[in-house]
């Protein structure tokens, strides 16, 4: 039991020291916060930007095979039955 109390109270004392320390960004000055957010937002940009264009050239891509399809493959991909319509 009395490791159970002892082992409850170092839990609590860990916790009242990590709140009790300073963050970072009280630590930076607020110029480099800037900075670093304003970066971050950049990248975020550049991200989506890429994104997007690989999202287009696999568009681009799958629109060139279709294109490309002999007209063998596309009577097999469709869902036609020749059956059906005698």
């Amino acid at each position: 039991m009395k490791k159970k109390q002892q082992t409850h109270k170092n839990q609590n004392q860990s916790k009242k020291k990590e709140d009790d320390s300073l963050k970072l960004g009280d630590l930076i000055n607020g110029d480099i916060m800037a900075k670093l957010r304003e970066q971050q937002k950049q990248l975020s940009e550049e991200e989506a930007t890429k994104k997007a264009a690989e999202e287009a050239k696999r568009k681009e891509e799958r629109r060139q095979k279709e294109k490309n399809k002999s007209f063998e493959e596309l009577l097999n991909e469709s869902g036609m039955d020749w059956k059906n319509f005698k």
